[in-house]
């Protein structure tokens, strides 16, 4: 990542704070070239002894920025892209919308024509430098998509889709951290019921879970196929998945992910 572009990010609640976590934990990343806002900002004044300014202006806040993250709510968006609008510079900023269901149309909209203008859709693992990031433009170039790309790469990976797939990567890469996590305290549950204690219990769950997901991506490998080798004839494995499926546990997964994307989409 370019560590001298300077940041802004716009509405900092709990995803852009999440952002700034994992980038402030870069290599190389200069805390003051990160600035973010709030309506009440004293929550996140600790980030000032890391070099962040802390600010309630939108206006100055983007002045300086080579790059704008907006993380308003949805409903917020044209208000603030309205309020932000005369600070802006078209050939020098690049802007990015956090906010779910707001088309790249509907921001464009509101600024100059010619605004380089993303939609990016990250998760809470940005804290940790663990987040997937999905990424959409429109008649942007290379430039600009990778500082978009470096600074998201930062706090995780990145993935460049197209629009009509962003709701889709809302579900599945944000919701679908809370699907995960639901799924692990299901797991710790059954495991105090079979006689650990909770913080034992958790402590397996959390680290099969890990290293379940870095066997498929390290190995490169369909979980079926990971799943093959775990399960033996008349095993426990077999007999305890068939019990789930029994129970509709695939089915209750996808009927979620498609109840959750059926909900974006209106």
């Amino acid at each position: 990542m370019e560590t001298n572009k300077k940041i802004a990010i716009i509405g900092c609640g709990n995803l852009g704070l999440s952002i700034v976590n994992g980038l402030l934990g870069s290599k190389g990343f200069d805390g003051k070239n990160l600035t973010v806002t709030k309506r009440h900002p004293e929550s996140l004044f600790y980030l000032q002894s890391q070099g962040v300014r802390v600010l309630s202006d939108n206006k100055e806040a983007v002045r300086e920025a080579d790059f704008v993250i907006l993380g308003v709510k949805p409903y917020n968006i044209v208000p603030v892209l309205q309020e932000i609008k005369p600070f802006l510079a078209k050939e020098k900023q690049v802007i990015a919308s956090l906010a779910s269901g707001i088309t790249l149309a509907t921001i464009k909209k509101e600024l100059e024509p010619g605004t380089t203008v993303f939609r990016v859709m990250p998760n809470i693992a940005a804290d940790i430098k663990e987040s997937v990031t999905c990424i959409c433009g429109e008649d942007f170039t290379y430039d600009s998509e990778d500082m978009v790309k470096s600074i998201f790469n930062s706090v995780g990976i990145s993935i460049t889709i197209e629009e009509h797939l962003m709701e889709a990567a809302t579900v599945l890469g944000a919701c679908g951290t809370a699907f995960v996590l639901r799924f692990m305290r299901a797991m710790t549950q059954g495991g105090i019921q079979i006689g650990f204690d909770a913080k034992t219990a958790n402590k397996i769950v959390n680290q099969t879970v890990k290293g379940a997901a870095e066997l498929i991506i390290q190995k490169g490998i369909h979980p079926e196929a990971a799943i093959d080798k775990v399960t033996t004839p008349k095993g426990s494995t077999i007999k305890g998945l068939n019990e789930m499926e029994h129970h509709g546990f695939s089915s209750a997964m996808v009927r979620g992910v498609v109840a959750s994307y059926e909900d974006i989409k209106k």
